[in-house]
């Protein structure tokens, strides 16, 4: 029962100034994980793919070398050690099969899928070696990838190593294009017309390989740039869509560049392309790239539009290809169905692989999968009717492993 006296008044709480200053670092850091990608849930490694050799270089679908062993005939004819048949004969008017390339010093395989199982096809090393030597044409950087992609080809010309030192640097990009060639009785060279872009006076195009793509209907050729010991941009390359004369390479500009980035370390390392897609569903493709990828690599998403190149957004925690190093580390997955694509990946480290939507331009993991070696010779993935199946990646230790491209 109440007496009828108030109760004291308690005083007012004050808070330290230190105690204020971990409150904020506390809020702070929290705004900060709310700002990373959803963290996906991890299965279990995945399993080797069985081959009788290590590898020690591998390309995805689209490269120079996986369309010239999907067109060459060794597939109907190498023994498949799946168990299924061998692929049949593909006809002049069908489109090559996605297949994904390995080779190292004990041989050669072609991987590709039969329904949704992978079928591994042994190939001779020595066979595929030559392939990959003419992925790197007469004229260009030794050692450099050319991209091609119908009668367009492009790549670097003019070895340097101004401004910056780094081998595989070229002063020039080259652009060449396969001309029409008239119905004729008697047989003719194919006509080939040939363009040179330089990035300017104060820049070199880095040794990355260029990518082929498509900016409002127009073709373009994307590539990086470096200026200094440590620094790189991006470039894009679009052909103009005014008609030319017969035999004619179309006019071609360097149309937008971005200033240069600082990459991780003192030698720094160059921008790597990671894939051009639509990843954030605005109906024009967005350039993936990975900026300062030695350890702390940040994944950056650029757009461009009518010759303006900007960035929009980049998030740490993954990794790219070294200086020098040749590998595609990261490869878009076609998701199908309307749906948006999604970009594979390693984390920082190389020791699991994200599937990653950029949705919106917000980063979501789909799936996460830790890899029993790091990832160090390239991602792919295998698609059949326009939807991936398949994610390659080839490991450190020289093993491949294949694991289901679907993701909730």
């Amino acid at each position: 029962m109440s007496d009828g006296r108030a109760a004291p008044e308690r005083p007012p709480r004050h808070r330290s100034p230190a105690r204020r200053k971990r409150a904020g670092r506390a809020v702070a850091a929290l705004l900060s994980l709310a700002a990373l990608p959803v963290r996906a849930a991890e299965p279990p490694p995945p399993e080797p793919v069985a081959l009788p050799f290590r590898i020690k270089a591998m390309r995805g679908p689209g490269s120079d070398v996986a369309l010239a062993v999907a067109t060459s005939g060794l597939l109907p004819v190498a023994h498949a050690r799946s168990g299924a048949s061998a692929a049949p004969k593909a006809t002049a008017s069908a489109a090559p099969p996605p297949v994904v390339v390995v080779w190292g010093e004990g041989g050669g395989a072609v991987l590709s899928l039969d329904g949704d199982s992978l079928r591994t096809t042994l190939v001779g090393a020595e066979a595929v070696e030559g392939f990959a030597a003419a992925e790197t044409p007469r004229g260009a950087v030794p050692g450099s990838r050319r991209a091609l992609e119908g009668p367009l080809s492009a790549y670097l010309t003019g070895p340097t190593r101004a401004l910056g030192g780094a081998p595989g640097q070229g002063t020039v990009l080259t652009l060449r294009e396969r001309q029409p060639l008239g119905v004729t009785a008697e047989p003719k060279t194919v006509p080939v017309a040939t363009q040179t872009l330089a990035p300017g006076p104060d820049r070199v195009f880095a040794g990355r390989p260029p990518r082929i793509a498509s900016f409002d209907g127009r073709p373009a050729v994307v590539a990086v740039t470096a200026q200094g010991p440590a620094g790189s941009g991006l470039a894009v390359a679009v052909k103009s869509p005014a008609e030319q004369p017969a035999g004619q390479l179309a006019s071609w500009t360097l149309s937008a560049q971005t200033p240069p980035q600082a990459g991780e370390g003192p030698e720094g390392a160059p921008l790597a392309l990671a894939g051009i897609a639509d990843f954030a569903g605005t109906g024009r493709p967005q350039i993936a790239a990975i900026r300062a990828p030695e350890g702390k690599g940040l994944l950056q998403l650029w757009r461009y539009a009518e010759g303006t190149l900007s960035l929009s957004g980049e998030w740490p925690g993954y990794a790219g290809p070294v200086a020098g190093e040749e590998a595609d580390l990261a490869a878009p997955v076609l998701r199908g169905g309307g749906e948006l694509p999604d970009l594979a990946l390693p984390v920082s480290g190389r020791g699991a692989l994200v599937l990653l939507s950029l949705k919106d331009g917000q980063p979501r993991e789909r799936l996460r999968v830790a890899l029993p070696a790091p990832a160090a010779f390239g991602v792919a993935a295998l698609e059949a009717g326009g939807t991936a199946r398949t994610i390659l990646v080839g490991l450190a230790d020289g093993r491949v492993v294949a694991l289901p491209a679907g993701a909730p």
